[in-house]
């Protein structure tokens, strides 16, 4: 929020949906800035007393948004686009190289979309007629190509209806951007009316910008939907399931939670296409297609072939944070869209439906096996429910329309399941009117948690270690939902995902932590990004069709997240929290459950210091372990070619008669970890 309607209108055109970027003016470049540069030891003290305050398990999560080709040809394994012919253009994603739309070959044959009303979510079919045998075919371009790695196995499997039996063969094959073929299977139709077929392609060569070549033999009619394939080497060797190196980052992070569906995709530029969680469960083939909303939402970034399959759905996202036993926290729409675009709202008297999906959502989560919801979570493999503890209600937006939403939604969830906790929203930026209002309904209503957001520039990270120490500690708790440190004047993409904003991020979340009373969730958004496909930077996690590698600003999340412990102590400089005195900022904590002591410290100065840390409240091993974070160049960053050039490396410490002397290098994040006698 601004102070004012004019400086919120500027900011627009740079502001999106769930994800906002602010780059500040005046940002304070940590390379040209005056540092305590010295020699002196600086004296700092962990207290073991019980401050009372525990971290919880949920204090350091996931967010999860299909923006940057993040679900459908990202963390969904599906390699065909348009695998059901559902795109406003039913043929984009398809190529013709012979058809008689071409100047090649024109009696080869055609492909023409047929739709039918038989199934309302998956109308559409593609009805291919063969005029010779010349070769007609249709390719798949995949999601910017298509992956694929030598000897490995992908799962394809197709609907047929085969007329008069008039198509004897059906080749598929990998080829690159040369027509070389890089693996190949055939199926043979033989029955005239609908039929699943499946068959299996092992690659010859590895190719990051494969393609799908279906070439048909025989002279005749097929019908042809839900052209799909997967590799069969998925996240837990699940069929048709996720991809497996993206889901393992995540999962190495051991994330409390997992936010989904996302941000402004909560939401959708109007009402009609906002995401509706009941189309997204069930059969995959009955799942409605719907435009992405970061479809064409930035004009230097269009994406006019960026649609939602919903293969990754709620049912699927339950399961993914079963895996990494991280709790649920699904987010649904209020009955507004999102207020930087159409701004639409349900007529209160029309809100019902909506509040009736969270309901079913309860039902389908946590119900038995016998309730509606609850039989459809069953028959899709999961009779177990799946304990679901969170909801968040609306994503982003602001003012009187959406605290008038809200409280029906609150009555409703709590009348159903007391327990549910509710997550309430106090709009996209960290201050203003906006923001200001938003606190003041909230805290009236004494609602349990509310998501904060902001994108910044690292300056205002390192400034706001602070911005919890004077929260009412009788209030609302905090869930950090969407943050990062957003660089100025770097170019464009992963160049974004610097070490000054890692740094300063790292700094921040001292913060976060020493407040975890406050605190009780947090997440960097967005997550993950297609390398030739992505709408918004910086981001955690990159990749490409092959690869995939953590920014620095993953590590720094996995540091913390791996580190995360169970209880908060103090850890103090001349009595105070140590929160950027000499460029440097420290949160400690102890673990119970793997008796440990853990401190992190990161020091945003240009040069190394030399710590005096005394540790005598506690019976500790003197052997420790320090993992260190570090550049002395804040503009590095890692990249597919050096995925680890910012990665946590390990060393030996040894406390001396309880106290520790270490020397942390400039620019670095360390968290030292010692074992409980």
């Amino acid at each position: 929020m601004k102070q004012s309607v004019l400086k919120y209108t500027i900011l627009i055109a740079l502001i999106i949906g769930g994800l906002f970027s602010f780059k500040n003016i005046g940002n304070d470049d940590l390379t040209s800035k005056t540092t305590s540069a010295s020699n002196e030891t600086l004296d700092l003290v962990v207290s073991f007393k019980d401050t009372g305050i525990k971290i919880q398990p949920t204090m350091y999560g996931i967010f999860f948004e299909d923006i940057n080709f993040a679900a459908d040809g990202g963390l969904y394994a599906e390699m065909i686009k348009n695998r059901s012919f559902e795109f406003e253009l039913p043929m984009m994603g398809w190529i013709e190289p012979n058809s008689s739309r071409h100047s090649l070959n024109k009696q080869s044959g055609i492909a023409t979309i047929i739709t039918t009303a038989a199934n309302t979510a998956n109308p559409n079919f593609s009805r291919v007629l063969v005029n010779n045998d010349k070769g007609y075919a249709l390719i798949n371009e995949g999601f910017r190509g298509m992956g694929i790695k030598k000897d490995a196995r992908y799962n394809l499997s197709l609907k047929a209806a085969n007329h008069d039996g008039a198509i004897k063969k059906i080749r598929v094959q990998f080829i690159d951007k040369d027509n070389h073929v890089l693996g190949e299977t055939s199926i043979d139709p033989k029955g005239t009316d609908w039929q699943n077929y499946t068959t299996q392609l092992t690659a010859t060569q590895t190719e990051a910008k494969a393609q799908v070549k279906i070439t048909f033999e025989g002279n005749g009619t097929i019908d042809l939907d839900m052209i799909s394939l997967f590799p069969e080497d998925t996240w837990k060797g699940r069929k048709n399931g996720l991809r497996k190196d993206l889901v393992q980052l995540l999962d190495d992070m051991n994330p409390g939670f997992l936010r989904f569906p996302g941000g402004c995709i909560v939401e959708g530029r109007t009402l009609e296409q906002r995401y509706q969680w009941k189309k997204t469960v069930g059969d995959p083939e009955n799942r409605t297609t719907l435009i992405n909303r970061w479809n064409t939402e930035f004009s230097h970034k269009l994406a006019p072939d960026y649609f939602q399959s919903f293969g990754l759905g709620f049912f699927e996202y339950f399961l993914l944070s079963e895996d990494m036993g991280a709790e649920p926290l699904p987010i649904l729409s209020c009955g507004i869209a999102c207020q930087f675009n159409t701004g639409e709202l349900v007529p209160m008297h029309e809100l019902e439906p909506y509040v009736q999906d969270a309901l079913d959502l309860i039902e389908f989560a946590n119900g038995a096996s016998d309730t509606p919801w609850g039989k459809i979570r069953t028959e899709m493999g999961h009779p177990k429910p799946f304990n679901l503890k969170y909801i968040g209600v609306g994503n982003e937006q602001w003012g009187p329309q959406y605290i008038e939403r809200y409280k029906v939604f609150e009555k409703a969830i709590k009348d159903k399941d007391p327990n549910i906790i509710i997550i309430s929203g106090s709009g996209p930026f960290p201050e203003g009117e906006y923001f200001d209002y938003g606190w003041e309904e909230l805290k009236k209503l004494n609602v349990e948690i509310i998501d904060e957001h902001y994108y910044k520039d690292p300056k205002w990270f390192r400034e706001n270690a602070t911005r919890y120490d004077n929260y009412d500690r009788k209030g609302p708790k905090v869930f950090a939902g969407e943050y990062a440190a957003h660089p100025k004047d770097v170019a464009d993409g992963p160049k974004e995902n610097n070490w000054e904003a890692a740094l300063s991020e790292a700094a921040f979340m001292t913060g976060l932590e020493r407040n975890a009373d406050i605190v009780h969730l947090t997440s960097y958004a967005p997550l993950i990004a297609h390398i030739d496909a992505f709408q918004w930077a910086p981001d955690m996690i990159w990749f490409n069709n092959l690869e995939s590698y953590g920014t620095p600003n993953y590590y720094v999340q996995k540091l913390f997240a791996t580190n995360r412990g169970t209880d908060l102590i103090a850890i103090t400089k001349d009595g105070k929290p140590v929160t950027g005195q000499n460029d440097l900022f420290a949160s400690a904590v102890n673990d119970i459950d793997k008796k440990e002591v853990i401190i992190k410290l990161v020091n945003t100065a240009a040069n190394a210091q030399d710590l005096n840390i005394n540790l005598k409240g506690k019976q500790l091993v003197s052997k420790g372990v320090a993992l260190t974070l570090k550049s002395e160049d804040l503009a590095d960053e890692n990249s597919f070619k050096s995925p680890k050039n910012i990665s946590p490396k390990e060393s030996a410490v040894k406390l001396k008669g309880g106290n520790l002397h270490i020397n942390i290098p400039a620019y670095s994040v360390t968290v030292l970890i010692f074992k409980i006698k």
